[in-house]
């Protein structure tokens, strides 16, 4: 289910495409959603803009503390997003008829293929406007340990890691329930007239 890769002959994938196969879709994560869901930069600002309130409180440091806090917020977040564009532009999604194949990593780059046959369900989770966080439950065990996946894994499913795809656009989600339908023909039985919503993609859990 997953594999190193020293080589790219096609951008994203660790070797050439076999007889068969096509590249349905391919993207990058959209840097912003990646901030927000991995590097949670929402949720550090609402904390800082909260310590920086504390300033005004009686004993506090005032508008002085307040302004050091905010300068430190921006720095931060900043660096949150200088991280975040690199985890995007370093990460490269492609959907084939076959399978879905995740490549990533800044420093040590990973190619983890997926095949569409092992894939039980793929749930779509909203990541901002016209973006989804799309979640694969394989079925059988995935061999890749939670650390050795991240970001690109559904959080706190430390035991049974599951790839995700971050910030891809909501037009993937309907390439992908027709990839899966196709790929199971007990799925497209299932489903014969139309594509998943997307909020559920594939058999139902």
């Amino acid at each position: 289910m997953s594999m190193e890769y020293e080589d790219e002959p096609i951008p994203g994938l660790p070797g050439r495409l076999p007889p068969g196969e096509t590249i349905i879709w391919q993207g990058t994560p959209d840097w912003r959603g990646v901030a927000r869901g991995v590097f949670h930069t929402r949720l550090v600002a609402v904390w800082f803009l909260f310590v920086a309130s504390m300033a005004f409180v009686a004993g506090g440091t005032g508008l002085i503390g307040a302004l050091t806090t905010l300068c430190v917020a921006l720095l931060g977040l900043a660096v949150l997003g200088v991280l975040a564009r690199a985890q995007a532009k370093s990460t490269i999604y492609t959907l084939t008829n076959k399978r879905v194949v995740l490549r990533f990593g800044v420093a040590l780059p990973k190619c983890v293929n997926v095949p569409l046959s092992l894939v039980g369900t793929a749930d779509a989770k909203p990541a901002g406007t016209g973006l989804v966080d799309v979640s694969l439950t394989p079925t059988v065990r995935f061999p890749l340990a939670y650390l050795q996946m991240w970001p690109h894994v559904r959080p706190w499913k430390f035991g049974s890691p599951q790839p995700m795809l971050r910030a891809v656009p909501e037009s993937m989600v309907p390439l992908l329930a027709d990839a899966l339908a196709k790929a199971d023909p007990a799925r497209a039985a299932a489903s014969p007239d139309a594509a998943p919503a997307p909020a559920m993609v594939g058999a139902a859990a």
